[in-house]
Order: C-alpha cells, then sequence, then structure tokens
C-alpha cells in the first residue's frame, strides 16, 4: 500500500468539498484492491442474496487494507479531519438481519482466505430514508449514489440478457471488493433497457400488495438468479467443456433464505436447453450444487407463488417446477412416504409453488441459524422431511465481523484489550478468549471506553435527532427491524410503567436511563408503523416531564443503519433482545452489543441462549416465557383479559392507547393497537405475541439491571464477562464451520 500512502501525501486538498476527497481518496485505494482481487480458486463458493446491507465503505475498507490511522495522519497534516467523511451515507442495500449477515459473512471469507463470492441486486435507491413527522414515519427515496460509487466496477463486457416471457432485461455486474487476506468481489447486476427493465433494480422490496407488485418481486429474484447461474454455467463450459459432470465439485451455490431459490430450476433449464443435459441428470446435479438457510419460521417470509403468476412471465420454469414435483413425488413414493407426508413437503400443491419445500428437497444441506432455531426447523416447520431426510439438517448459528462492530466500531475497546492480552485475538482465526483471564485488570479501562463511547453516541444523537441527553445515563437499546414478534410495543409499555412509577414515587433511586429506539417498518406495515407512533408519543411525553426528564428519556433515532448501529453497539449497556420465544431465528444485534461489552436482557429465543450459555445466565438478564411455556399457553387458552385485570400497572399503560393520553389523529390505529391486544382479529388470537404475559418479568428485569449498574465495577464484570465469551460469535467461526461442513472450500 506504500503507493497509495504516497500518493495520498501528493494529493492536493486545496479548496476541495468533502465529496470530491472522498471519491478522490477511494479512487486511489480502490486501484490497489483492484489489482489484489483473487482469481477464481479450483472450488468456489457463491452467496446468492437478495440484499447486503454493507454499510459505509470508506472506513471499513480503510481499515481492511491495512492504512486508516496513516490515512488519519496524512489528512490531517493537510488540515483535513478524516471524520469529516462520516456525513457520506450509507449504501443501503438492505433492510435487516438478512442482508447484514450477508455482509458480514462476505467479509470473514475474505479475511480467512476463502474464496466466497456474493451475487445480488444493484438497486438505483436503497430500502428508503426514514423520517418522522408529528412522530409519524415518513420514506423518502434513498439515492445512495449521489455521492457517488467509488467502490464499484461496472463490467460492461460481462453483461448478459435475461429473458421473460413479455421482455428482455440486460444485467449489467458492478464488482465491489471485499477485502482480506484475499480480496473476493461481490458482484451486483444492475437491470437495463427499457424504462420498464429498469425498473427490476430500482427499489429493494418493492410493495407486494398488488399482482403488478408481486411480479416485479418475482421479476428481482428471477433477474439475479438468472444472471448468476448464466455466468456460472458459462465460466464452467469454457473450462471444463459442456458435460457438467463436476460442476457441484467445482461450484457451490448458498441460498439465502427463499428469495434466490428460483435459481435451482434456472440452472436446470440452462443445462437441458442450453447444453442438452438430460432432465434428470441436470436434477442431479443442482442437488449437488445448492445448499439452504432459513431464517425464519414466519410464514410471510416462506416464499410461496402462484402458478399462474409464474406462467405469465416465467413459463419454462413453472414447467421445470412441475416437473421437479413429479420427481419428488416418485421418489418420496419409493421411500414408503404417506400422501400426508408427501403434500408436506410438496414443491407443488393446489396451485402453488412452494419455495422453501423446494430448497430443502432439491439442498444438499438446509441450516438454521441458531441452535433453537435448528431444532424448531427439525421438530415443527420441516419435521417430515427431517424424519426422511435428516443427514441435510444441521445448525450454523449466526456471526458477526469483528473488524467493523468492534474493531472499526469501538477502536478504545479494541486498545485496552490489545493492553492486556496483546493483538492476537484481531487475528480472524483467533478470539478474545484469553480476556476472561483479565476481567478486573480491565475493568476501570472499560469503565471509561463505555462513557467516552457514549457520549460520542450522545453527541450524534444530538447531531442528527437534535435531543441533547445528559452524561453518566444508562442506555438501554433496541434497533432493530420493526415487526410485532420484535415487540418494541412490549418495551414501549415497560417504558410508560417505569414512568408512572418514577413520578407516583413508588420506584425510587432509579439510575439515570434513556431508552433507545431505532427501526424501519415496511411502508405498507400499519401496525409497525402506529407503533413507531406511539413510542414517539411516550418519547415526547416523558422527555418533557419536569419531573421525570432528569432521570428517564426515550429516543427514537431516525433514519436507523449500519453507521448509526456503529455507534450504538459501542455506547450501550443493555441491548434489548425481547422477540417472543421460538419467533426469532436467531439475531445478530444482539451479538454486535455482546461484543461492546452490553449486557442482554431479553427472552429464551434465537441465539439469545446461546449467549447466556457462554456468558452466563448470571451476567445477563433472561425473562419472559420459554418456547415450552409459549406451548403450553396456548395450549390451555391465555386470556390477556384477565392479565390486565390482575395488574394496574398494565393496565394503565396499555389503556394509554384509548383513553386519550396520546392522540393517533383520529386515524383509530391505536385503538387497533389495543385490539389486538385484547380482542385480536380475524387472522390470529387476542395478544399473540404474548407480550401481556411477558410484561412484568420485563418491567422486573428492567429495574433490577437498573439496581445493578449502581455497582459499576461489578456491573462492568458482567459486560466484560460478554466481551470475553464473545468470540464464537464471530462471523469468522461461523464462515469457517460453512466451509467445513457445507461448503468444502
Amino acid at each position: 500500500m506504500n503507493e497509495f500512502l504516497n500518493r495520498l501525501k501528493e494529493l492536493d486538498v486545496t479548496g476541495k468539498d468533502v465529496v470530491t476527497l472522498y471519491n478522490e481518496i477511494s479512487a486511489l485505494a480502490m486501484e490497489q484492491a483492484e489489482k489484489r482481487i483473487a482469481p477464481h480458486a479450483k472450488r468456489n463458493a457463491y452467496y446468492l442474496s437478495i440484499e447486503y446491507l454493507l454499510g459505509r465503505a470508506f472506513f471499513n475498507n480503510l481499515m481492511e487494507l491495512g492504512v486508516l490511522d496513516e490515512v488519519s495522519r496524512i489528512l490531517s497534516e493537510k488540515g483535513v479531519d478524516i471524520r469529516n467523511f462520516e456525513e457520506i451515507e450509507d449504501a443501503a442495500l438492505g433492510n435487516g438481519g438478512l442482508g447484514r449477515l450477508a455482509a458480514c459473512f462476505l467479509d470473514s471469507a475474505a479475511a480467512l482466505g476463502l474464496p466466497l463470492y456474493g451475487y445480488g441486486i444493484r438497486y438505483k435507491y436503497g430500502l428508503f430514508k426514514q423520517a418522522f413527522q408529528d412522530g409519524r414515519q415518513t420514506e423518502m427515496p434513498d439515492d445512495w449514489q449521489k455521492f457517488g460509487d467509488p467502490w464499484s466496477l461496472r463490467r460492461e463486457g460481462e453483461k448478459r440478457e435475461i429473458a421473460f416471457a413479455d421482455y428482455t432485461v440486460t444485467a449489467v455486474p458492478y464488482d465491489i471488493p471485499i477485502i482480506g487476506e484475499r480480496v473476493n468481489v461481490l458482484r451486483l447486476f444492475q437491470a437495463e433497457g427499457s424504462p420498464q427493465a429498469e425498473k427490476i433494480s430500482e427499489y429493494l422490496y418493492p410493495a407486494d400488495d398488488t399482482e403488478e407488485g408481486k411480479l416485479l418481486r418475482l421479476r428481482q429474484e428471477y433477474f439475479f438468479s438468472a444472471a448468476a447461474i448464466g455466468e456460472l454455467t458459462e465460466r464452467y463450459a469454457k473450462e471444463h467443456g459442456k458435460k457438467f459432470d463436476d460442476f457441484g465439485a467445482c461450484n457451490v451455490i448458498q441460498l439465502n433464505d427463499t428469495h434466490p431459490v428460483i435459481a435451482v430450476a434456472e440452472l436446470i433449464r440452462v443445462l437441458t436447453v442450453q447444453y442438452k443435459v438430460s432432465f434428470d441428470r441436470a436434477a442431479a446435479i443442482a442437488k449437488a450444487t445448492f445448499n439452504y438457510t432459513n431464517h425464519t419460521v414466519l410464514p410471510e417470509a416462506l416464499e410461496c407463488w402462484r402458478e399462474e403468476l409464474v406462467r405469465k412471465i416465467l413459463p419454462d420454469i413453472a414447467d421445470i417446477l412441475v416437473r421437479l414435483q413429479r420427481m419428488q413425488t416418485k421418489e418420496l413414493k419409493a421411500r414408503g412416504c404417506s400422501a400426508k407426508e408427501i403434500a408436506d413437503m410438496a414443491i407443488y400443491r393446489d396451485g402453488i409453488f412452494y419455495m422453501a419445500n423446494l430448497a430443502v428437497y432439491m439442498g444438499t444441506a438446509v441450516n438454521g441459524v441458531a441452535a433453537l432455531h435448528t431444532e424448531i426447523l427439525k421438530n415443527t416447520l420441516f419435521a417430515t422431511a427431517y424424519r426422511i431426510f435428516p443427514e441435510k439438517f444441521r445448525n450454523k448459528t449466526n456471526g458477526v465481523t469483528k473488524r467493523r462492530w468492534l474493531m472499526l466500531a469501538n477502536p478504545e475497546l479494541s486498545g485496552a484489550i490489545d493492553g492486556v492480552i496483546g493483538t492476537a485475538w484481531r487475528d480472524p482465526r483467533e478470539g478474545f478468549g484469553a480476556l476472561k483471564e483479565h476481567i478486573d485488570a480491565l475493568t476501570d479501562d472499560f469503565i471509561a471506553v463505555k462513557e467516552t463511547k457514549k457520549r460520542q453516541l450522545f453527541d450524534y444523537i444530538e447531531q442528527k435527532e437534535g435531543v441533547r441527553i445528559p452524561d453518566r445515563f444508562l442506555v438501554y437499546a433496541q434497533v432493530k427491524r420493526l415487526h410485532e414478534y420484535k415487540r418494541q410495543l412490549m418495551t414501549a409499555f415497560a417504558v410508560l410503567e417505569l414512568y408512572h412509577a418514577i413520578k407516583d414515587g413508588a420506584l425510587s433511586d432509579f439510575h439515570p436511563s434513556v431508552f433507545l429506539f431505532g427501526a424501519k417498518s415496511a411502508p405498507s406495515y400499519r401496525r409497525a408503523k402506529a407503533i413507531i407512533k406511539f413510542i414517539n408519543d411516550i418519547s415526547a411525553l416523558v422527555n418533557n416531564d419536569p419531573a421525570t426528564k432528569d432521570v428517564l428519556r426515550v429516543v427514537f433515532v431516525q433514519n436507523y443503519n449500519v453507521s448509526y448501529a456503529e455507534k450504538i453497539v459501542a455506547g450501550t449497556d443493555v441491548s434489548l433482545q425481547v422477540s417472543t420465544a421460538g419467533l426469532e431465528a436467531s439475531g445478530t444485534g444482539n451479538m454486535k452489543f455482546m461484543m461492546n461489552g452490553a449486557v442482554t436482557c431479553g427472552t429464551m429465543d434465537g441465539a439469545n441462549i446461546e449467549i447466556v450459555e457462554h456468558a452466563g445466565k448470571e451476567n445477563n438478564y433472561i425473562f419472559g416465557a420459554t418456547v415450552e411455556e409459549i406451548d403450553a399457553l396456548k395450549a390451555s387458552g391465555y386470556d390477556p383479559n384477565a392479565v390486565l385485570a390482575q395488574n394496574s400497572a398494565h393496565n394503565r399503560a396499555v389503556s394509554a392507547l384509548i383513553d386519550g393520553t396520546f392522540s393517533d389523529g383520529g386515524t383509530g390505529e391505536y385503538r387497533e393497537l389495543y385490539d389486538a391486544l385484547t380482542v385480536g382479529a380475524s387472522w390470529h388470537a387476542p395478544d399473540h405475541y404474548f407480550i401481556l404475559h411477558d410484561l412484568s418479568s420485563y418491567v422486573h428485569a428492567l429495574v433490577q439491571i437498573n439496581r445493578d449498574y449502581g455497582n459499576r465495577a461489578m456491573f462492568a464484570r458482567k459486560q466484560l464477562q460478554n466481551v470475553a465469551n464473545s468470540s464464537f460469535f464471530s462471523s469468522d467461526r461461523t464462515i469457517a464451520e460453512y466451509a467445513a461442513d457445507i461448503w468444502h472450500i
């Protein structure tokens, strides 16, 4: 990198704005990164994902290239503060955990020197920019390219045509180097051609509540999957000829959830039509190539497509899916399966294609993303398939990259760790285990670091939100996608109960605390948007009450993204991971907080279970019903109204939705939230996420945390036990397991 640093020293910064300097410095670094892009290996893994939530590239890539500190020094000598580049916005080409996990996985594979390549879509606009007006979420287009895109390389000579029944689209690849011990590539395809064609890569997750929206979503999924398959088969034919006997030995494809599962049918189509491989042989090749990661048990994320929609734009794919169903039925009958078992696993049934069933049947391996989640897949969601194909199922607990989420987000803590155990932990093959023997030696420095990171976070919030949080506040944070099962609404009720208790004098000696929320709701998700409004109403009440504002604050940050997350995870004391047990597959936010020294206040759900196993239940705060208890409640006839009748504090908090404490502007949204808890709806029972059942134990846990925090040294040791035991939750470990157990790279 000496060439880059020398050219940077020669760079004239006179009169140049931040955006100009960002593009010029990035271009200089990109020249070096491009030179280091590794050639394909003999066997390569490919990760197909509808989204990649990469975050800001500038600081991360300079760190990965090993020159971040030197660049900061050189720029400082030129009178430029490197922090100015924080105004360059994130490439928000993802929605949440699914996309961020994909980014962490690519980072870890590069760090470990493994040949893993990503495929996805280069959206013109990110998810959306979120702002609040009168407490309500508003959405604006996220033009992430307005600052330029110096970290992408357009590969004009490698574009290809993707054909639908009604029109053809040009897929133009853009390569983003993923920098590590090996420099791999994330290839994102941009749709070009007619205005109609260009809509395919315009927005991430277009609304699919109309037939037109559903067709656009299907086009997106086929577009990037077909572009990837076309490229891989073409490269194989050039290198190995057209027999394709060894295609699965050279290429392994990981399907990140159900969005890219259509690639299975596309590979069979290409092999049979373009290369004249027999259908049975093509299906066998596909089975040797694909693996499937399931990320959720929620039915809305297990994609199903009506046959008529698929036939409308992809008739050949529809034919292949029907034919695969016949093949599956024949095989299952030969294995002695009953009609019910065959129906449970059906790829095609009653005019509907079931993409998760396709992935399970055709995949060599099927994995969940946390130990509990994988057991749920085996015992409920894919129970029949597990009985027939037990060898397919395995667990790969998620992880996060320590480079972005500790070394970049928290250099102060990283330096403190260096001072105690040395720097070996920074290697992707090493961890923090040695820290367990040095907790006491690090406690004072850790407390000082945490206060520094809080001050940085509070300053950032003041800059972004115009809200000043006083020093020394205890920080509770719940930042993640807004969904009812993640139970941000339960936290809102808990905060109201704390507010009332403090105001009424029932809760004394409460250490000053702030509850941070960050989340985007899907634009058409009415209840989720109502929850955002409700939390913002609570914020206005609590923050402006002279009786409470010095001890309790609530802030819902706007446009939560990776860059915001980097500051929040470093400055938080308590990670709120409160989903209904059995519904959060894993979570990765919980791991980022743990790595930065936050205790987990959460349910026994997803990776929380493993966090507690590794860091100790005594160093975290677990509350609420378990999966088994939830099942028992469902069986016995859970009555949330009885809970409200027996607990006046709960009733007061929940009644705030309808008693005039807050106004929803006459929309009826708050009444609808209240009815969802007390009456239910045509499609669910009252309080189907068991908010009211878990609320009492949740409030108790929050108060206990607050009291424990009074002994700052003791609490810091709990936090440090989480840091010291977070190595297991590094995506370096996860990717090493994928490489050894599934991909064989």
